[in-house]
């Protein structure tokens, strides 16, 4: 508790009696040397003091943390709890859900979890999209409680479908986005009863003004399409009749304005995607341009073939959707055990995408997609699993009937 200049003081230099000043070395009188040891003393106390106050503070604090310990602990736990669940929300919405939900930070109603589901915190949009288009009583209560959180009063067609498709992440299949979209029709119509005869044509012209965004900002479509081919695409789908001119102009310009806005995932959409896939490993695959044979990692899912340089790349070198495509063995003089994919069902490309070597991705100009694998067996459930996930676009088909609903539906009068 004594400093070095305290002992230096008390030391002196000329016995311990003949005290003297450190700085000035001069001999100090005795009521000096006094004052200077009761300084010395009152010193000790007030150190010994403080030290005692600190201990006490200290127990005081712990006390009071102890207190409040198994409440910071509750809240602790929901709030990792939480995190947790949403991670798991992320890798497998059904699982992540019904986690919360034993939890007890979910209640087992559509409404709490669309109220979840809309409010998207730490969620992966794409998540959203596959669990609000699941097929399931439950799953489509969620999904009409999460279209009902939205409120499209007053806003023209183009500002609802920004704030929508804001919210999550359209999925891949057909089915399902042909049940979101319908439920946003329906909504936006109650919610704006004047504009359209019935949600047919809400819905219909709601994917004609999606496919105008891909169309006109979508670098690999060259033939951008015009005002005049916009409006003739929409004739007769509001029951039989024309929608104004007007408006279907003013929806095209706002799309050529401002692009529809699609939300970004971080790394738990990428996690989704490859999460739990259909199949994945090593094949030889042959180039485009040069057809010189490089080694990929394929991963099969969601009806997409992917492929990446290496196992830990976290974005693919190059994506085939597994649309208009089919897929049979094939011989080639370098290589063993070959498959291929073709266009197929009227297509004369394959619709894919790839990474240059600068890192953009460019349209893919492939009529066949060769690959090779490492032995017949592998090829085999290559080719098996390829022809379970290949698909002629659906998509396609129902809207092709919902526009016809939309061009006769109702009024058989109207023609």
């Amino acid at each position: 508790m004594i400093s070095d200049f305290e002992n230096l003081s008390l030391s002196g230099s000329n016995g311990p009696n003949n005290h003297t000043d450190p700085f000035t070395h001069t001999e100090l009188t005795a009521e000096q040397q006094k004052t200077l040891i009761d300084i010395r003393r009152r010193k000790t106390e007030l150190l010994l003091e403080i030290q005692q106050l600190k201990d006490e503070l200290g127990e005081v604090v712990a006390e009071l943390e102890a207190l409040d310990g198994q409440e910071e602990c509750k809240q602790n736990s929901k709030a990792k709890q939480m995190s947790i669940g949403r991670k798991k929300f992320n890798m497998d919405p059904k699982k992540g859900i019904e986690y919360l939900y034993e939890n007890g930070l979910l209640q087992r109603t559509p409404e709490d979890v669309a109220q979840f589901l809309h409010k998207g915190e730490g969620l992966s949009k794409t998540a959203i999209g596959d669990y609000l288009g699941e097929r399931s009583e439950f799953n489509e209560a969620v999904l009409k409680a999460f279209v009902d959180l939205h409120d499209f009063t007053d806003l023209i067609l183009v500002q609802a479908l920004r704030q929508f498709l804001w919210s999550f992440r359209l999925p891949g299949e057909a089915q399902k986005i042909d049940r979101m979209m319908e439920c946003f029709a329906q909504r936006y119509c109650q919610l704006n009863p004047d504009i359209f005869t019935n949600a047919d044509t809400c819905y219909v012209l709601s994917f004609a003004i999606i496919m105008l965004n891909t169309s006109l900002h979508n670098p690999s479509v060259k033939d951008k399409p015009t005002p005049e081919q916009f409006v003739a695409m929409n004739r007769g789908i509001n029951n039989g009749g024309d929608l104004p001119q007007e408006l279907l102009l003013s929806l095209y310009e706002s799309i050529k304005t401002e692009p529809f806005k699609i939300p970004e995932d971080d790394g738990n959409d990428l996690m989704h995607t490859f999460f739990n896939p259909d199949k994945e490993g090593w094949l030889w695959k042959q180039g485009g341009r040069y057809k010189s044979w490089k080694r990929r990692w394929f991963i099969l899912n969601d009806n997409c073939l992917y492929y990446f340089e290496y196992t830990t790349d976290k974005e693919p070198r190059g994506i085939i959707p597994l649309e208009n495509i089919s897929v049979r063995p094939a011989s080639d003089r370098q290589r063993p055990h070959c498959l291929e994919l073709y266009a197929s069902g009227g297509a004369d490309l394959i619709k894919a995408c790839k990474t240059d070597s600068e890192g953009k991705v460019v349209e893919g100009k492939h009529t066949v997609y060769r690959m090779s694998a490492a032995t017949v067996e592998e090829r085999d459930e290559w080719i098996e699993c390829l022809r379970r996930s290949i698909s002629h676009n659906p998509f396609y088909d129902m809207l092709a009937q919902r526009k016809k609903k939309a061009q006769h539906s109702g009024h058989s009068g109207s023609h």
